[in-house]
This record gives C-alpha cells, sequence and structure tokens, in this order.
C-alpha cells in the first residue's frame, strides 16, 4: 500500500492536470467594461496547443441573431484578414436614422508567413472595434483554428441550457455588464452656478452699501455734533 500511493497521487495529478489543461488552450474572448447597448474592442486570444504545429488562420464568426451595425478590424502586424457580410433580412436602423441592410458576419485572419504564424507555445491577440452590442447578459462568438500540419480545430460548443460542465471545444463568449445609465448633470450644475454667481456678487454689494450707509450716517451724526457745540 506504501508504495501504491505515490502511484494513485501521481494517477490523479495526471489527470486532474489533463482535465485542466486544456483550459488554457481554448480559444478565448474578452473586453473589460463592455456593456449592454455600447461599443467595446474585442481582444480574441488564441493560443496554439499543438506541440508541432503553428496557428496559420483564425475564423471569428460574429453573431448573426443580433449583428453589429459597426464592425472595424485593427490591423495586426504579419497578419491579414478578410470579412464576410452578410444581407440581413430586417435592416438595422443607426442612431442617425440611416438603415444597414448588410453587416460583418465573419472575419478571418490569415499568416503571411511562416515566421508570422503563433508558434507552439505561444499566444496572440486580435482585437475587433463592434458594437451597439446586444441587449443581453452575453455574446457568443464561434472560432476555427487552423494549423500548418492541417489540423482544424473548431471552437463553436456550445453548452446545453442548465448545464455547468463545459464542453470540449467551447465557443468563445463574452460576458456584457448592464447597459450604462445616461445622466447628465452637467447643464443643473451650470445653471446653479450661474445663479449662484450673480446671488454672492449681489449680497457682496448689498453688504457694502449697508456698511457705507453706516459709515455716512455717523459721519453725519459727529458734524452735527460739533456744529450745535459751536
Amino acid at each position: 500500500m506504501r508504495m501504491r500511493r505515490p502511484v494513485i497521487v501521481a494517477g490523479v495529478a495526471t489527470a486532474l492536470f489533463a482535465v485542466a489543461a486544456p483550459a488554457y488552450a481554448h480559444v478565448t474572448v474578452n473586453s473589460p467594461g463592455a456593456n449592454a447597448g455600447g461599443y467595446a474592442v474585442v481582444t480574441f486570444r488564441v493560443p496554439t496547443e499543438s506541440d508541432t504545429a503553428s496557428t496559420t488562420a483564425l475564423a471569428v464568426q460574429l453573431p448573426q441573431a443580433t449583428p453589429f451595425a459597426s464592425v472595424s478590424v485593427q490591423p495586426h502586424p504579419g497578419w491579414s484578414f478578410t470579412t464576410k457580410n452578410t444581407k440581413l433580412s430586417t435592416p438595422i436602423k443607426t442612431d442617425d436614422g440611416d438603415e444597414i441592410t448588410e453587416a460583418v458576419t465573419e472575419i478571418d485572419w490569415k499568416a503571411d508567413s511562416a515566421a508570422t504564424a503563433i508558434k507552439p507555445g505561444e499566444f496572440d491577440q486580435f482585437n475587433v472595434s463592434v458594437g451597439p452590442l446586444p441587449q443581453a447578459a452575453s455574446i457568443t462568438f464561434k472560432a476555427i483554428q487552423n494549423y500548418s500540419d492541417g489540423k482544424v480545430v473548431s471552437w463553436t460548443d456550445i453548452p446545453a441550457p442548465g448545464s455547468t460542465a463545459e464542453p470540449e471545444h467551447p465557443a468563445p463568449t463574452l460576458k456584457l455588464a448592464a447597459a450604462a445609465t445616461t445622466a447628465d448633470p452637467a447643464p443643473k450644475a451650470a445653471k446653479s452656478d450661474s445663479q449662484t454667481g450673480p446671488m454672492v456678487l449681489g449680497g457682496i454689494a448689498l453688504g457694502l452699501a449697508v456698511v457705507g450707509l453706516a459709515l455716512g450716517g455717523v459721519a453725519f451724526v459727529r458734524t452735527r455734533g460739533r456744529s450745535s457745540s459751536a
């Protein structure tokens, strides 16, 4: 039993590592401070999980049920990108009243050469500015990762409703904060300041006038008293 204990402990540790290790190799998305209804820069983090091959391409599918009216891709040194547009069944109305009939539904990045591909043990990040974000608690993207040896990994699995177990290849999911409230107290503050200024100046002027009258009265009384004495 003494000899078996180290073997059992090592086996358990290996099993736990095998379960936990893939989590570090997921393609993920994050955007600190992103809130429903707002605009945000989302970052796709792409690690290479292979020990022998490099990541040479990444395709990210944007949500079609809640398409973005605005999509801007940040250029990435050593990589090129293309976008795919889809005609919308229901046009999107912008804040200016314009209608958008097509939206970007996929972004494809490709390494320009083997030297700029994501090598084993490395990761890279790709930024996209999108908005407005949907009025939802989260957004799910789907990603396809391609390797130099021809292997393709689809990060497209979505957990079943109510399930707490993580799928083998989970789709990148971005959690959103509640919509930001638009409060603008500046006009009230400005109005208050504009009213307070004249009131203060008026009070000072009134005080000086009272003091002046008082001094004038004292001087008058003294002068009259001297005249009577004379």
